[in-house]
């Protein structure tokens, strides 16, 4: 709302234009122009009883909109489950959803209910309600929906040996994990059950790293979408060019080299498997990767799941995920683990501290932390010894020297510069006669 624009809760286009259903408008409208406000003058408790009035007034309005709510929420919830369905990942919880609604007519939360039971019964779990679940029907019909979807899993309460029968059942399946129903590789996970990036797994050399992108997220000279650009984030890092990027677009699996941004409404994607398998065979073909990232979702994930035997199998393979700021934080995290040729740098488990006491993070002898603002401005990042001296007199591989304060400007990648801090120290050279006091032993391995 600007400075100028006069907000009149009586009036109904107030409310329209906030995103108010017609009806949900008018009501609210008219609760106000019944019972507006009194002036500031007036009684307080003249002013309060105002108040309760048009709160009253105002209760059947607000409890439809809730209404409202929770039946889109519901409903976007079956159709997600409908899509697994159709898409044909939907396991064995999600098919009992749908037959809770389709068969017995529950909601979302009974549903759930119903899944719990039909589940509890297939595993040969013994009878339990979960009553600890939020929902708002009463305790009497979810418990209700439990025992239906008990019945139906096969559970017998009136059988004296029932949970001994289903526990036996149960153990001599070859498998009582809910069941995707997509084929997987033999022992090839699909992209879209990848982890998430993290700064946990030892760096790699970008000429052995593999990012798959799609064009959604490559701006095509967009300079609003410029800090969005998934490609210009990996060519801007230094010593990126050696790493295979592929982009996924309308014709299939294309190098970074190129491809070639359309201006085109919407995407139509290829739909041959046949194609898209031989470009990727083609794409990786006589190279080795040690780290793999897919930024894909929706449809291209699901596209990429379809030919994943022809991904290689490495040490890290990681999927990007959720929201489209994650996504970015996510590649960034990426990013940060890669080094040239030129580079060394400490491999090995990060050991991070409580984040109530700071950040701080330890690899071997060394340990990194935030030592609050820096004298000029920014956050200062000190690296020390085990005792707290400072790791001075070290040098990198290409024989310069290293300080052990570090200042950054954003406190945002406090942990990012925490971790290079230490892998960077950890595969540095100490020089002679420049560390003071005797070292500790340790064992230093790099990347």
């Amino acid at each position: 709302m600007s400075a100028t624009e006069i907000f009149d809760p009586a009036d109904v286009a107030c409310w329209l234009s906030r995103g108010r259903r017609p009806e949900h408008a008018v009501a609210i409208a008219a609760a106000w122009r019944d019972h507006p406000d009194l002036p500031n003058d007036a009684p307080l408790a003249d002013r309060q009883a105002r108040f309760r009035d048009r709160v009253a007034a105002m209760r059947p309005v607000n409890q439809a909109i809730a209404a409202q709510l929770e039946a889109e929420t519901q409903a976007k919830n079956f159709t997600f489950v409908e899509a697994r369905q159709r898409d044909g990942k939907a396991n064995v919880r999600d098919l009992a959803i749908l037959i809770g609604r389709d068969r017995y007519g529950y909601d979302w939360h009974l549903c759930q209910r119903y899944a719990d039971g039909q589940y509890a019964a297939h595993a040969g779990w013994p009878h339990r309600y979960p009553d600890a679940f939020p929902s708002r029907a009463p305790l009497a019909v979810r418990q209700a929906a439990y025992d239906q979807g008990f019945s139906d899993g096969g559970g017998d309460r009136s059988d004296l040996f029932d949970s001994a029968r289903r526990t036996y059942l149960a153990q001599t399946r070859q498998d009582n994990s809910p069941v995707v129903q997509t084929p997987a590789p033999k022992g090839r996970p699909l992209p879209s059950s990848w982890p998430k990036p993290s700064d946990t797994p030892r760096p790699a050399r970008w000429s052995r790293r593999l990012a798959i992108i799609s064009d959604a997220d490559v701006s095509g000279g967009d300079g609003d979408r410029g800090p969005w650009d998934f490609l210009r984030l990996i060519l801007d890092r230094p010593g990126a060019d050696e790493a295979t990027v592929l982009v996924l677009s309308n014709s299939g699996f294309v190098p970074a080299a190129e491809y070639q941004p359309t201006t085109s409404e919407g995407r139509s994607r290829l739909a041959d498997l046949t194609v898209m398998t031989h470009q990727l065979t083609q794409a990786l073909a006589d190279q080795e990767f040690e780290d793999i990232l897919v930024a894909l979702q929706g449809h291209d994930l699901d596209l990429l799941d379809s030919v994943a035997g022809v991904l290689p199998l490495c040490r890290t393979m990681e999927l990007t995920r959720n929201t489209e700021l994650q996504r970015r934080a996510h590649l960034k995290l990426w990013l940060d683990r890669g080094y040239g040729d030129n580079q060394a740098m400490g491999a090995g488990h990060i050991r991070w501290g409580k984040v109530i006491h700071g950040h701080i993070g330890k690899l071997g002898e060394f340990t990194a932390r935030h030592a609050g603002p820096a004298p000029a401005g920014g956050h200062l990042v000190r690296v020390e010894f085990a005792d707290g001296r400072l790791a001075v007199g070290y040098a990198a591989a290409d024989g310069s020297p290293m300080s052990p304060e570090i200042v950054i400007t954003s406190k945002s990648r406090l942990r990012p510069a925490i971790a290079t801090a230490l892998r960077t120290f950890a595969a540095a050279t100490p020089l002679m006669g420049a560390c003071q006091g005797p070292r500790p032993e340790f064992h230093r391995s790099a990347a």
